[in-house]
């Protein structure tokens, strides 16, 4: 299957060519920048390194997205989502936890009226 073209970064003045919004460089700094400024300071303390530990573990043995698996289709998970947010009480055990493919989680968020 082909590849879609590559196109600038989406940084003003960058003349990398990428298939994502931000080349490599930039999209590291724009992720610092949200997590500093737009982002819920707490959100920061609830996913430091435990939780990277925590996602690396749980995508090793669930690693298939489930609402793509629940519709018959095969697709990689990337995302590991909450299905109780821990803002509402939810915690990290492999229970409340879903492997999702990019696509799913952020049409599940949106559904949900989150943005992310």
């Amino acid at each position: 299957m082909p590849y879609k073209a590559k196109k600038p970064c989406a940084k003003q003045g960058c003349r990398e060519l990428t298939s994502n919004r931000f080349c490599e460089t930039h999209a590291k700094e724009e992720m610092n920048n949200y997590n500093r400024h737009r982002r819920d300071p707490d959100s920061n303390k609830r996913y430091g390194r435990q939780w990277r530990k925590i996602r690396e573990a749980f995508l090793s043995t669930n690693p298939v997205c489930g609402i793509c698996e629940r519709d018959g289709r095969v697709v990689p998970a990337v995302t590991v989502h909450h299905k109780k947010k821990l803002t509402e009480g939810g915690t990290n055990a492999f229970e409340n936890l879903e492997g999702l493919c990019s696509a799913c989680h952020s049409r599940l968020h949106a559904s949900e009226g989150d943005y992310f």
